[in-house]
Order: structure tokens, then sequence, then C-alpha cells
């Protein structure tokens, strides 16, 4: 009969070792396999930003390529619309610390709204603003950054990049679809953009709120599910962003029920 206490021992200790593993790759691996092309980048590349862009994206690809590897009980399905969305605005909803980097890593050209005390951090907030990262308060030291971001807005979605945003501001505690905030449906309106509605689903179960370590051992199926493509009439008379934002979480809010 196996012995329950050395089992949990034993799922702990894969547990905790796939987490060091993982930020081992995040941290020193950085250090040693990535900060040399940024730094590259830096000083050589004719557009900063879009260089760091594509390395980000790939840094962060392969450490869901590694974490696949790790984690063989975590199955993954992705829409494979996803892959083709080009110069939209993408709004989805948030869960988990892994959603933000698991979006990035499919989208070589993007741009995200991030939490604006990141942008004073030592190394990260250089980097974040050379990636052309958007801080999500508008006033203070950031209100140039985020004018700027702006103002290149609508050359950067005509030219296929994508604007990655999760409106609720918000990781949800219990899965349950928040309150939207306006702010990316005013950069949709602004730029004539479409909209991608996206759901991520199970991001949670694999990495939890307010825990370390990852959970590799619960059988678990990762989705990104592409719900809606929205090209509003922003230029109709009747044209509504409350309606737009309802419409939106209408759609992610079905979705959520499903897994109920």
């Amino acid at each position: 009969m196996t012995n329950p206490s050395r089992q949990n021992w034993l799922h702990f200790l894969k547990d905790l070792i796939v987490t060091l593993i993982l930020w081992g790759y995040y941290t020193v691996g950085f250090v040693f396999l990535f900060a040399p092309f940024y730094l590259f980048a830096r000083l050589f590349s004719r557009d900063v930003s879009q260089s760091f862009q594509r390395l980000n994206a790939r840094f962060y690809r392969w450490f869901f390529i590694l974490l696949r590897l790790l984690a063989p009980a975590c199955q993954w399905q992705v829409a494979s619309e996803v892959n083709t969305i080009r110069g939209a605005v993408i709004v989805a909803n948030h869960a988990s610390y892994l959603d933000p980097i698991f979006l990035i890593s499919f989208f070589p050209r993007h741009t995200t709204i991030a939490k604006d005390r990141l942008f004073h951090i030592p190394l990260y907030g250089r980097m974040l603003r050379l990636s052309g990262y958007i801080p999500s308060a508008a006033g203070g030291a950031m209100a140039d950054l985020m004018l700027e971001a702006m103002e290149k807005m609508p050359a950067f979605l005509s030219a296929g990049g994508n604007l990655i945003v999760f409106p609720e501001g918000t990781r949800s505690r219990d899965g349950r679809i928040g309150a939207l905030n306006t702010g990316a449906f005013k950069i949709a309106r602004l730029c004539r953009a479409p909209i991608h509605v996206l759901y991520l689903e199970n991001t949670a179960r694999l990495f939890r709120p307010g825990r370390f370590l990852f959970d590799t051992r619960t059988a678990n199926t990762i989705r990104v599910a592409h719900l809606d493509c929205i090209q509003p009439r922003y230029d109709d008379p009747g044209f509504s962003l409350t309606g737009l934002m309802d419409h939106v979480r209408g759609l992610l809010t079905s979705r959520r029920s499903r897994e109920d």
C-alpha cells in the first residue's frame, strides 16, 4: 500500500524541482542565453522596440516549451485563429500571472499595458520602456510615456502589431469576469482597430494565485479560445462604447459559465 504522506512529499518535491527549473530559466537563463541578444539589439537595431518585442516573444515561447516538457500531465489547446491575429486590439480574461507572458509568446510584434509600478523597477522597467510597453497610469511620471505610446499606436497597429490588454485590470481570484475598464476599447476606437476576444482557461490551475509552486501533477488542459473578431462601426452614429464593452463582457461571461 502506498504511504499517502510519502506520496504527498514526492509530489511536493516534483513541483518544487519543476518550479525551480522554470524560474531558473526565467532569471539565470535570461542572463546567459538572451541578455547578449538584447544588448546587441539595443546597440545596433534600427527599431529597438520591435527587436525587443521579438526577443520577448521568443524568450517566453521557450519558457512554455520547457513547461510543457516538465509537466506532461498538462495539455494545451490553442485555437488556430490566435496565431493569425494581426493589427488588432486583443482582449482576454485574466486569472493567472502566466496569462500576459503566455499571450506575448504568440506574437512577435506586440505591445501591452503593464502596471506603472513595474516601470520603476531597475533594469526591468528599462526593458519595458525599450519594448514599447505602456504604463497603466496616465498621470505622474508615466504621463509622457503613455502619450508617446498613444501617438504611435495607429501606425503600430496598421503595420500588423497587436495590443494585448486584460480589461479587467487585475487577476480574478475566483474566475468570474469583473467589470471591464474602458482603456482598451478607447484605444481601439482611436485607431479604428478590430477587437479579438480571447478566453484563457485553466491557467490558474497550473499556477495558482498566491502559490509559489506550479501544479505539475494535476491533469489539466490549458485552452486559449477565440471567441470573436469584432469590427465595430466606429463612425456609425449609433456606435456605443458601453455597448461594445457589454458585448465583450457577455462573451467572456458566457464562456466562463461553461466551466462551472
